[in-house]
């Protein structure tokens, strides 16, 4: 009974640790207002230039690809806003920690290395929910549309799908960033990376413009789950049955990544560990 007690009494103090260091990055995040300018000139200019290519290719047509005009711009605007929920940092935090060669002394703090840094980028994100996302959703809304969600009866499923979203393409930054203990410097690896998952993500055009087989292809990796899935649902493309078979593939990808993720941390950590750093 009295080990039971002091278990829990642990776990409390470890979650009162991560939710410190939420806090921290927060008011951290808060204080970088050119970052802050900088994120939003950047995402307005890409949200405004897919606005206008859109809109030229759906000149004289009522549907391109089972989605109209207006469904469209709702979802470039609303990838915009994602794509601010979306920002990670672990993989420079790990990068730094490596060049640093503090890595192994970070290690054997009393909180967890990734935790600490999964609760880092959680901070970061709630500070960017109000300095990012709500700007560009006022701009989106003046320059180009009110981008409402076509079935607001769908939105736990949305709310759910953007959660896995975020979990997903935090566990997939932070493989690739231990990249950084094999190889040092992945600086130009993250921008690759940042890019490549844009793009297959259907977060700037839409996996079902691609060809089928492409398309196909796409549809069995886990990013089109990051983006797309949770785009689908808030414009109404699709049955509802459709999207949680979708939720289910996205849960089934975010198991497998979670599993991978402990596996390599684990051998990393091992290695740090008997190496030194």
């Amino acid at each position: 009974m009295r080990t039971s007690i002091h278990e829990e009494v642990r776990r409390e103090i470890n979650v009162k640790k991560y939710i410190y260091i939420l806090k921290t990055q927060l008011i951290k995040s808060m204080t970088y207002e050119f970052s802050v300018y900088g994120n939003i000139f950047m995402q307005t200019i890409i949200m405004i230039t897919s606005a206008y290519f859109w809109k030229a290719l759906y000149k004289d047509r009522g549907s391109v690809g089972g989605v109209d005009a207006e469904s469209m711009l709702t979802y470039i605007i609303v990838s915009s806003m994602l794509s601010v929920l979306l920002i990670t940092n672990v993989e420079k935090r790990i990068e730094m920690s490596v060049k640093k060669g503090t890595v192994a002394t970070d290690m054997i703090r009393p909180v967890n290395i990734f935790g600490m840094y999964f609760a880092e980028d959680l901070g970061g994100v709630f500070a960017l929910v109000f300095q990012n996302m709500l700007p560009i959703l006022i701009i989106g809304t003046l320059l180009i549309k009110v981008p409402v969600m076509v079935d607001v009866s769908a939105l736990p499923l949305f709310v759910i799908a953007v959660l896995e979203s975020f979990m997903i393409n935090w566990l997939i930054a932070a493989l690739f960033g231990m990249i950084a203990f094999k190889t040092g410097s992945i600086d130009a690896l993250i921008q690759v990376k940042k890019h490549l998952i844009r793009l297959l993500s259907g977060s700037i055009i839409p996996i079902w413009f691609f060809p089928a087989g492409v398309s196909k292809v796409l549809s069995s990796l886990p990013f089109v789950y990051i983006y797309q899935l949770p785009l689908s649902i808030y414009i109404g493309k699709g049955e509802r049955a459709e999207y949680i078979a979708g939720m289910q593939i996205q849960f089934w990808w975010l198991v497998v990544l979670t599993a991978f993720f402990f596996f390599v941390q684990k051998k990393v950590t091992r290695k740090v560990m008997v190496q030194g750093g």
